[in-house]
């Protein structure tokens, strides 16, 4: 029989039965000789553990709030906690539980967060509480199910910062048709993908090969997998290493991608800019995240939904080595007068039964279960589960420097790849300084 989520919520690192079992029936002694009554099976069973408590929850204006807002009502019935809920704007969000915390408010109990981007900086500040007894013991809760990419996007020096619920992956969108047509298979490598733009470029007839994100700070996040892919990273253990061979291919064969295939102004596109003209049809191929699929798909907003095709990432010299993160998570104030409560919550809505639904209406969980599952993958195109399923195998947790001050390592690494962008042809010397840039970055970081 399928338990209620009431009958196997862990408490702390320890678990209470919300009907607790009571041996013997009708009338008993105490220790007093007093006669006393056995709560009846229904008092028994209507128990809630923690009745009468109330937490707050502070989310994005995101879909996944939106999806877990109408599931809090059965939350609140089976466990007794009242669930306070604000929603900001994410500038405002990370503005509000910045000030908050910088205060030392108990408030909010849990929060949704951004992992890569400000996980370091909670932590290192002792904003967060560190999950890992709650999650590793929590009866029926399988925490083996979430992906490990997913995980480690929200683990910092070895503790578990928050428990991921939006996750996505770096992929390749093209078009169906302008591939059949030249009878060009898909490419599987970034030499094939280079050898296809360039044969479908036709800027005459306003027929891009390719287009990405170019804006200095955004583009770092999708130049991410063409660095792994040729086996580099942003970082070696403590010493930054976006100056490295591997790393300068890379970042040479995005930013001439950029340069000699893509429409004008790609320097100043960010995602928007870059999904706006291939939904207008005038470009071959675009790498990005998965999770903005629909603004290639959706026939309100694209000319030609009916003809984009989905693939994994192509591969370097290392493989296909995409991104595979946690872009949204929640955590829990280290500050908060109601952690069980609150763990309470943040099982619950991670679970698999909730994470099925959350998913269900187009939000990119992090549990394999529920990927495997047929009624799991009903938000998603058919084409894509197996793209997102392969690529959460073989991703990488991180898809930007893993610092503190992530604007400024932002800020860094886009500039070499907009020097190649912009004609630069000795890399090695805009790599060294950018490197250093990115080391003094790491530097600080220790003394924080």
């Amino acid at each position: 029989m399928k338990k209620s989520f009431k009958q196997w919520i862990g408490v702390g690192t320890t678990f209470v039965m919300a009907a607790t079992v009571i041996a013997g029936c009708g009338n008993t002694s105490n220790q007093t000789g007093q006669s006393t009554t056995a709560p009846s099976a229904a008092a028994t069973a209507n128990a809630k553990p923690f009745a009468g408590k109330t937490i707050s929850l502070v989310t994005a204006n995101h879909p996944w709030a939106e999806a877990i807002k109408p599931l809090l009502p059965d939350f609140e019935k089976e466990t007794g906690i009242k669930v306070n809920v604000e929603s900001f704007f994410e500038d405002q969000l990370t503005q509000k539980l910045t000030v908050q915390f910088t205060s030392g408010s108990a408030t909010p109990d849990v929060f949704m967060y951004r992992p890569l981007q400000e996980g370091k900086l909670f932590y290192k500040n002792g904003w967060v509480q560190p999950l890992d007894d709650f999650a590793q013991k929590a009866k029926d809760y399988d925490f083996n199910d979430f992906s490990k990419s997913a995980i480690g996007s929200t683990t910092v020096d070895a503790k578990l910062a928050g428990i991921p619920i939006i996750t996505e992956q770096e992929i390749l969108y093209y078009r169906k048709d302008l591939l059949q047509k030249a009878g060009i298979a898909v490419p599987k490598t970034l030499d094939e993908l280079t050898a296809a733009v360039k044969k479908l470029h036709d800027p005459k007839n306003e027929m891009y090969g390719f287009v990405a994100r170019g804006q200095r700070s955004p583009l770092v996040t999708q130049v991410s997998s063409f660095l792994y892919s040729e086996g580099a990273d942003f970082t070696t253990g403590d010493k930054a290493s976006i100056n490295t061979p591997e790393a300068l291919k890379a970042f040479t064969t995005y930013g001439t991608l950029l340069k000699d295939y893509a429409p004008p102004g790609v320097l100043n596109m960010s995602w928007p800019q870059a999904f706006g003209i291939f939904a207008q049809g005038k470009v071959a191929f675009l790498t990005d995240a998965n999770s903005l699929y629909q603004n290639a798909t959706d026939p309100a907003k694209s000319k030609v939904s009916d003809q984009v095709g989905f693939a994994v990432f192509p591969g370097g010299k290392a493989g296909s080595k995409p991104y595979s993160i946690t872009s949204w998570g929640l955590a829990m104030n280290a500050k908060s007068a109601n952690k069980d409560a609150t763990w309470a919550f943040i099982q619950w809505a991670t679970s698999k039964d909730v994470v099925l639904k959350t998913q269900q209406k187009g939000n990119p969980g992090a549990r394999a279960s529920v990927w495997d599952k047929p009624e799991g993958t009903t938000g998603f195109p058919a084409e894509l589960v197996p793209i997102i399923k392969e690529s959460s195998k073989t991703g990488v947790d991180h898809d930007r420097p893993t610092v503190i001050s992530v604007g400024e390592a932002r800020d860094a690494v886009g500039e070499i790849v907009q020097k190649v962008m912009t004609g630069e042809t000795n890399l090695q010397p805009v790599a060294d300084k950018a490197n250093q840039a990115l080391q003094t970055i790491m530097d600080k970081d220790k003394t924080r």
